[in-house]
């Protein structure tokens, strides 16, 4: 498995800080789990904070303090290579049909996805709500049959996507498993499912998508997307 598409810088530092809400950490967490470079780039961020954090516990400070810290910075270590069990990914553990769900997500979904309990969206798509107790955002996984397009829509805010199962092509990115999709108002786009089988995917959102359709705009509120 090769990831193409990784967290932002932006993303990644406010959660090695804990600044993100509970939605937004889900989808990250999950896609460290899955990512060994994303796994490096978050242990990097976490040394040289600890580094300046520690720079401003035990260093008066003065004119060249400044300087101090950018020289400190640069003899950080670089990244590690990925440890075999990381204490970040928790050991994912095997679903139905040879897919792993990775913790933390697999805890929130009470199972594998074999036995899980799909809400039908219509033209053979499917969701599951996940509930948390974040009131910023909505969770859900998303199942969008092989070779269907999702409806063209925008975004009021911002939605992650990450790949479970499958892949789909989003313009000419194509998106497989692991990798991470980033969304924001500027953004309208209609991703469509590969032919190969069905893709299963975490959505995170902080504001309802805004379809294109007039039809899907009046079901919404029932859809809850």
């Amino acid at each position: 498995m090769t990831i193409q598409h990784h967290i932002s810088d932006e993303l990644l530092l406010a959660y090695a800080t804990g600044t993100l809400a509970e939605g937004w950490s889900i989808a990250i967490a999950t896609h460290l789990a899955l990512c060994p470079s994303c796994r490096r780039r978050l242990d990097f961020m976490e040394h040289a904070g600890g580094e300046m954090l520690e720079m401003v516990c035990n260093e008066e400070a003065d004119d060249t303090s400044w300087e101090v810290m950018k020289a400190r910075l640069g003899q950080a270590r670089a990244p590690v290579a990925p440890l075999a069990s990381p204490e970040i990914a928790a050991k994912p553990l095997a679903a139905a049909g040879g897919v792993t769900i990775p913790e933390p997500l697999r805890s929130y979904l009470g199972g594998d996805l074999a036995s899980l309990k799909w809400k039908a969206l219509g033209r053979g798509a499917y969701h599951i709500r996940i509930p948390t107790d974040d009131r910023e955002t909505s969770v859900r996984l998303l199942k969008i049959p092989a070779g269907k397009p999702v409806p063209e829509h925008s975004h009021g805010g911002r939605e992650l996507t990450l790949v479970l199962k499958g892949s789909f092509h989003d313009g000419e990115a194509l998106f497989r498993r692991g990798d991470l999709e980033e969304a924001d108002e500027s953004l309208q786009h209609q991703p469509v499912a590969t032919s190969e089988e069905d893709c299963i995917c975490l959505a995170v959102t902080d504001a309802p998508l805004k379809f294109r359709s007039l039809l899907l705009r009046l079901v919404q509120p029932v859809l809850g997307i």
